[in-house]
């Protein structure tokens, strides 16, 4: 198993009293797999996405990558965040953005380049090199910090609501992107969401967590055809199924973090209702 995630806990230690973000988490991602998370509001997904990538210290437990216990940010993995505008450079090319992070590794100038290059084709931008960040629209933008992340060849890429700041049209397209590059690249992702649809349609596996304080309520296999595209997968009724058992399971558990909660069997009646 290339990334684990065991037993993780995280409390954040206020002044007055503390706040227990995660409480016990465990699960498991292969090599080459595709797996999203999703869970109510504020559970901690991105607390949890910022332990697995060293970006935070767990209070217990352990994120490992390769069998090696994150303490730090790892070489072989890189982070694609939902606020893509903070982490692109507005003064600096499209081609100097996506090489930044290959500076580090200390390659030769040409490794570089060539690098980029296909990283900016693989994303459909390869005419862009010399624009800024600030001439391109968001989807590009996107596109743009997508590519870095691409062209640092990790072995693991988190996503963390990548694609929550853009619109639906463009949110599509990214969808479709993200599995060509998976399939092409054969890179292990981990991504979060907060839209049911979205992680039914891009992975093998669905994570879902509990409220806060977090645990894994349940992980769904994803068993659609590998081959999707958004008119014929959407409309498929097991597509339907998946999407109603993954709503279900979040609604109970908001309901069970609130006083007087209706139980899960409502709740997948409710699911039902709304979204067949």
């Amino acid at each position: 198993m290339l990334l684990e995630v065991r037993g993780l806990r995280k409390v954040y230690q206020g002044k007055e009293r503390q706040v227990e973000a995660i409480r016990d988490l465990t699960f498991g991602v292969d090599a080459g797999d595709l797996v999203c998370l999703v869970g109510p509001s504020g559970c901690g997904k991105t607390t949890l996405l910022k332990c697995i990538a060293g970006l935070l210290t767990p209070t217990s437990g352990e994120a490992l990558l390769d069998g090696r216990r994150v303490s730090g940010p790892p070489p072989g993995m890189a982070v694609v965040f939902q606020e893509y505008g903070r982490s692109l450079f507005p003064w600096m090319s499209v081609r100097d953005n996506v090489e930044l992070p290959l500076r580090q590794k200390k390659l030769p100038r040409a490794t570089r380049r060539s690098l980029v290059d296909d990283a900016l084709s693989a994303v459909g931008l390869g005419d862009t090199h010399d624009a800024y960040p600030w001439q391109l629209s968001g989807g590009m933008q996107q596109r743009v910090a997508i590519a870095r992340a691409v062209a640092y060849q990790p072995d693991v890429l988190l996503m963390d609501e990548p694609f929550a700041a853009v619109d639906a049209q463009t949110r599509a397209d990214l969808e479709d992107l993200i599995r060509d590059l998976w399939h092409k690249l054969a890179v292990t992702i981990l991504f979060v969401t907060h839209d049911i649809d979205e992680a039914v349609y891009l992975g093998q596996r669905v994570i879902v967590l509990s409220s806060s304080p977090t645990v894994v309520r349940e992980d769904v296999d994803i068993d659609l055809p590998d081959a999707r595209d958004q008119l014929h997968t959407r409309s498929d009724s097991r597509f339907t199924e998946l999407r109603s058992h993954i709503y279900a399971q979040i609604q109970a558990a908001k309901r069970e973090s609130t006083p007087g909660s209706t139980d899960a069997a409502r709740d997948t009646d409710l699911a039902k209702q709304v979204l067949q």
